[in-house]
């Protein structure tokens, strides 16, 4: 796995390159010298996520697909404001 370091200037001139960079391992984007982003291949991405389509990347796609999604429940606990 290779890593590949491009300034933001670079990705904005050279985004066809920098995704071709991806395919070989991450590439990170910088602003000001400062790592920012993170660029990786969907199938390094899935890697890291253990295989599973988050709903973000589900409404990304162009065909529409099936998928399971479990809404987490929520511990909210409401208290009066104290307005003193």
């Amino acid at each position: 796995m290779r890593i590949t370091t491009v300034s933001s200037r670079e990705f904005n001139q050279h985004a066809s390159d920098v995704k071709k960079a991806a395919n070989n391992g991450p590439v990170f984007i910088t602003d000001r010298g400062r790592p920012a982003h993170v660029l990786l291949s969907m199938e390094e991405y899935l890697k890291l996520t253990g295989g599973q389509e988050s709903l973000a990347d589900v409404l990304a796609q162009q065909e529409p697909s099936d998928f399971d999604f479990d809404i987490p429940s929520l511990n909210i606990r409401f208290r009066p404001a104290d307005l003193s």
